[in-house]
């Protein structure tokens, strides 16, 4: 998949200037990207019983803790490593403590996330913990210091997650940076079929393209995801992507063509999300977006950022729309689907940013009073244009963050829906583990009570309390309940996408069925194929290839062979 955040220009510093190499001209500079292994000195005679040769390690058998940061795109990356990591019988745990190996999934949106990254990372190396790191930051900044020795896997490379781990394990290097192409186009990135461990087994989130050089996936591949989702249990689908209204350009469609063909597979009951949004593309489809914001199996609800209500300042951040393309877009969408639910960004404190140009965001925060408001304290990265820019003063960045922060919180969206009779899809539960948490039509949150029959299913409830992010509502008695899918829902840590055979088989490196037939172990092969996909790159390409070939024939062979004598 490919990964980036939900915006991949939220902030200024995830731009690049023209004089600037971007990270995939860095990449590509060479025609080609090898792995780079770092093996261990085998004749140090200080090796510890924690520095086994690599050949004495079993691929496989060991823990993996997954921690991701960031947006919805991101956690759809996480959820695609974890599903093939499982199906290739790692044990994927929710202990760090426990866990050999740390594969750590960044966001590049806030600064702050990435501090944690960071600091991640320091807390790994000095549990004596193996590292693979994945998402926007080291794929922006594989040459930061603190990623020099460790094993990257980039954004478009997430299908070959299991040799990465596998190659880190052993105590090697690895770096797949690279980025998808077919016959020299850019594609979407990994393929969309991939095993994935969903987060909650009732939403399935889907990338739908990428950004920058954009790459859309074809609808016919989207779809059939959509498809194979809900026929695991899932009812409710989230698309992502850096910006979902520049899906299809690059492939002769557009994104409302898309949704009407993802709304013809969508049961009754289950919802689709669309995700974030710049205000340039959607401005092409308006008329044709308000319809499908208005179709009862799609939330009316929309992410459109802002980020600033000064034209100066946008133009500083090298935005492509001015303030009035923000308002027209928002205003239509109000006219044309009412009640719809319209959350937006704000980052206090760019550079340059004077006080004149904050007020204007601020009667636009009053003005609209958004219900979703993401408020973010600029912060340089350095090396980006932005740093070089004449910054604001720390103290001006930190009141601006707060003054409109009390704006938002002055005022109750909810309020006026006391009372009212809603209908709700329950998909999780709170935080505070004391309710379960619904989304009604325009996906305000509702809470309503921890009652299991509700878990996945569609029901009315009259709303009695309103507070500043939520409502209370209690299921309606006589209501009809819809359920989006007479499918079980897959059980949490389940394997999204793998065949009957692999579904009950045991994932846990060792016992895995034999094909009936042929006698020889699936896991056999798979691992043995996997394992041929890292020599040939490496020195000697063309001679190891050979033998990898070779060797590849055979077991092809053996297994055919073995499926003749068992008929």
């Amino acid at each position: 998949m490919p990964a980036a955040c939900d915006s991949v220009l939220e902030d200024i510093e995830d731009i690049v200037s023209a004089e600037d190499l971007k990270p995939h001209d860095r990449q590509f500079v060479r025609k080609n990207i090898f792995p780079k292994v770092r093996k261990r000195n085998s004749q140090n005679p200080s090796q510890t019983d924690d520095d086994l040769p690599s050949d004495s390690i079993i691929p496989g058998a060991q823990k993996i803790w997954i921690r991701t940061w960031g947006c919805s795109h991101n956690n759809s990356d996480g959820e695609y490593m974890a599903g093939q990591l499982a199906a290739y019988g790692y044990k994927i745990t929710d202990n760090s403590d426990e866990a050999d190996l740390w594969l750590l999934n960044s966001c590049t949106v806030k600064n702050p996330a990435e501090d944690h990254f960071r600091n991640s990372i320091k807390k790994a190396q000095e549990g004596k913990k193996k590292v693979v790191l994945a998402g926007c930051v080291p794929q922006a900044q594989p040459r930061q210091d603190y990623l020099k020795g460790l094993s990257i896997i980039g954004v478009q490379q997430i299908d070959r997650v299991v040799e990465v781990v596998e190659e880190t394990i052993k105590g090697h290097s690895v770096r797949l940076l690279g980025q998808k192409k077919d016959n020299g186009k850019r594609l979407g990135g990994a393929r969309l079929d991939l095993p994935k461990i969903r987060k909650n087994p009732l939403i399935e989130i889907i990338s739908i393209n990428t950004g920058g050089d954009l790459a859309s996936y074809p609808i016919e591949e989207l779809v059939d995801r959509a498809k194979q989702s809900f026929q695991e249990g899932v009812c409710e689908i989230w698309l992502t992507s850096e910006d979902t209204g520049a899906y299809g350009r690059d492939i002769g469609t557009d994104l409302p063509t898309l949704l009407w063909k993802l709304v013809d597979v969508i049961p009754e009951g289950a919802m689709l999300r669309l995700g974030m949004t710049n205000p340039p593309y959607i401005l092409e489809h308006l008329e044709e977006m308000a319809k499908i914001l208005n179709h009862p199996r799609v939330y009316a609800f929309l992410h459109i950022p802002v980020q600033s209500a000064s034209d100066s300042v946008l133009m500083d951040m090298k935005r492509e729309y001015c303030v009035a393309d923000f308002k027209q877009v928002v205003d239509f969408l109000k006219e044309k689907v009412p009640g719809i639910t319209i959350a937006t960004d704000i980052i206090c404190g760019f550079p340059g940013e004077t006080d004149e140009d904050f007020q204007e965001t601020m009667k636009l925060v009053e003005q609209y009073r958004f219900p979703s408001l993401f408020i973010n304290q600029f912060y340089p990265r350095p090396g980006t244009p932005a740093a070089k820019m004449h910054q604001v003063p720390a103290a001006v960045k930190k009141q601006r963050t707060k003054d409109v922060s009390q704006l938002f919180h002055s005022y109750n969206p909810y309020d006026h829906k006391v009372g009212e009779r809603q209908r709700v899809l329950v998909t999780e539960e709170s935080f505070d583990s004391n309710y379960y948490v619904a989304h009604n039509p325009f996906y305000e949150q509702v809470l309503v009570p921890k009652d299991p029959l509700l878990m996945g299913k569609m029901v009315e409830v009259n709303i009695y309390e309103a507070g500043k992010h939520f409502m209370k509502g209690q299921p309606v008695s006589d209501a009809r309940v819809y359920t989006a899918s007479i499918t079980r829902p897959l059980a949490k840590g389940e394997v999204s996408g793998l065949t009957e055979e692999f579904r009950h088989e045991p994932q846990n490196g060792t016992h895995w069925k034999k094909d009936s037939s042929a006698g020889i172990p699936v896991k056999t092969l798979l691992r043995l194929w996997m394992a041929l996909q890292l020599p040939w790159q490496q020195e000697g390409g063309l001679k190891i290839l050979s033998v990898s070939l070779a060797l590849l024939a055979v077991l092809v062979m053996f297994y055919y062979g073995g499926m003749k004598a068992g008929l």
